[in-house]
């Protein structure tokens, strides 16, 4: 499967909205994680991070088709943040996020620390993350 990642802009605001609430919904519903989970997240928000001056949205394509997107940014020098990545349930369980991931490593080699915030209680997230080496802050604060 041929994977890219391409910078978002603000046209594609909607899309990515669209999709992230498909992708969280169901972890939504689960936990009613209502201020910090990102399908409860305005557009707005969504357009604060394809504009961001230290990242942004990268909108992930499989095959040519949007898939889903992944936001990378860096706080301080040689520490990048993935917050939020996410697949669009119709694309889910096909190895496409852990593809991404050696993706954003490739684009951001002065990268040296990777880090993410997740739920501890979501076992397939916290494989995924550990599996290529990414640090988890489990108190899942807000990194933006």
């Amino acid at each position: 499967m041929h994977i890219t990642l391409h910078k978002a802009t603000e046209a594609d605001a909607e899309l990515i909205h669209e999709y992230q609430i498909a992708a969280f919904q169901p972890l939504l519903d689960k936990y009613q994680d209502m201020d910090s989970n990102p399908a409860n997240e305005p557009l707005s928000r969504t357009i604060d991070r394809i504009n961001k001056t230290d990242g942004g949205y990268y909108r992930i394509l499989t095959e040519g088709q949007f898939a889903g997107a992944i936001c990378l940014f860096s706080k301080e020098p040689d520490v990048y943040w993935i917050s939020p990545i996410f697949i669009h349930p119709a694309h889910q369980g096909k190895g496409i996020a852990q593809q991404v991931l050696k993706l954003a490593e490739n684009m951001f080699s002065e990268a040296r620390i990777w880090r993410l915030a997740t739920l501890r209680e979501e076992k397939g997230n916290c494989h995924l993350y550990k599996k290529n080496r990414i640090p988890i802050d489990w108190q899942g604060t807000d990194v933006e």
